[in-house]
């Protein structure tokens, strides 16, 4: 990044990573993932809104809190009409991406400068118009950002002109991905082409599942830093890979089986974004709901409602009052914390919930990671939604996690 803003995001991902000392094997790879974090590492948000909107029965009157990632969710929630949505996120160019997002959802004149600018985001007419408006109604911090430089020397607003879903940490990870498949003469864009689910488990069967018995796909996958693209840090590979007994191969190529064959593609995004690089073409193509037309005025007058902050998500929990707050999504960062932090955050979530309360989260394997980590003392101040979470995890359409978990405050 270069900036000032970035020391204190990076400081905080180092603490919430590193747990092992810097020479060893496990500490070397825990400093590789904190610095491949440094930059863009979601274009899009890898978690189903529309699971998310089920799981949290958004009111009028709530206050949802949820960590930003791509903002994608972020702005997709307010078609549930809550009262208020804060983003926070430790990332500089995840917070920038929702400002720049927020930005554009108030000021861009019309749905196909929306459209244009993040659902295609590949037009050359995406930069002129971030100068004409988008960049009057953003922040310093965030004009530096989208017209400073990447790694490779690009302006980053430039981006949107040449893919920006190719972009980031996950999308040169899917782009490798394609790359790989493409040296067994395979691809994976193959699987856009079917008209029925049956189709797709059957180009899924045919073509791409036997990439997964390759000698050096399975040597790929089994080292640690290769998810890293994923944004999967050494202690989730680990929960990752704990999943099946058959090691870290079988769990990705049954994520990746459920991504192609589960869901229709017609109603999938998701599979787009894996398959095809990006989202579909045509009026007909399957979009996260922000983007979506017939919901494009409710997100535009309701926009103001999302606050942006670069925050540490219990730092900002820390300073809200008690019994403030009414709905939590903490995404799969509890994958990375040790039992001290996911104590002090669920100490801090139960101080500020609300009566009704709800709390969602994503675990890379799947049973819910928080009995015996933390203390009971607080634990059982919630209710586990057991069968609801199972429905839910099958249910979503990202495919990628073992567990969607929903808890609700006890009355």
């Amino acid at each position: 990044m270069g900036s000032n803003a970035s020391q204190p995001r990076n400081g905080a991902v180092r603490t919430a990573v590193h747990r092992h000392e810097h020479l060893s094997k496990d500490g070397l790879l825990e400093r590789a993932f904190t610095f491949a974090f440094r930059g863009l590492v979601y274009a899009q948000i890898w978690e189903d809104p529309q699971v998310d909107m089920e799981a949290l029965a958004i009111t009028p009157d709530c206050h949802v809190v949820t960590i930003a990632s791509g903002g994608c969710n972020v702005l997709s929630y307010l078609t549930a009409d809550p009262a208020k949505i804060t983003a926070v996120d430790l990332n500089t160019a995840h917070t920038a991406l929702n400002k720049l997002k927020r930005a554009a959802a108030l000021h861009l004149p019309d749905h196909a400068a929306f459209h244009r600018f993040f659902a295609q985001a590949n037009r050359p007419e995406n930069v002129p118009a971030y100068r004409q408006w988008l960049r009057p109604h953003l922040d310093d911090a965030t004009r530096r950002y989208w017209e400073g430089r990447d790694l490779a020397g690009r302006r980053r607003i430039k981006g949107f002109a040449g893919g920006f879903y190719k972009r980031g940490l996950l999308g040169g990870f899917i782009g490798a991905a394609h790359l790989l498949a493409k040296l067994y003469r395979i691809d994976p864009r193959e699987l856009l082409a079917a008209k029925s689910v049956e189709q797709q488990r059957a180009i899924f069967e045919s073509r791409l599942a036997p990439v997964f018995d390759k000698k050096f796909v399975r040597w790929l996958i089994d080292q640690p830093a290769s998810l890293f693209g994923l944004g999967i840090p050494p202690a989730q590979y680990e929960a990752l890979a704990g999943d099946d007994p058959r090691g870290i191969g079988a769990v990705l190529r049954r994520r990746l089986e459920k991504l192609a064959c589960d869901f229709d593609l017609s109603d999938n995004y998701f599979a787009w974004q894996a398959f095809g690089r990006g989202y579909g073409e045509g009026p007909e193509a399957p979009l996260p709901p922000y983007l979506q037309a017939a919901n494009y005025d409710v997100v535009r007058t309701r926009a103001e409602r999302v606050e942006v902050r670069h925050q540490n998500f219990v730092d900002y929990l820390d300073s809200m009052p008690d019994a403030s707050l009414d709905r939590y999504i903490l995404l799969d960062a509890q994958d990375w914390m040790t039992d001290a932090q996911l104590t002090r955050l669920w100490d801090a979530i139960t101080r500020t919930a609300k009566p009704g309360a709800r709390v969602l989260f994503r675990t890379a394997a799947a049973p819910t990671l928080l009995p015996g980590r933390v203390p009971d003392a607080i634990l059982s101040r919630w209710d586990y939604a057991a069968a609801e979470s199972l429905d839910f995890t099958a249910r979503d359409r990202s495919a990628i996690y073992g567990g969607v978990h929903l808890y609700r405050l006890k009355s």
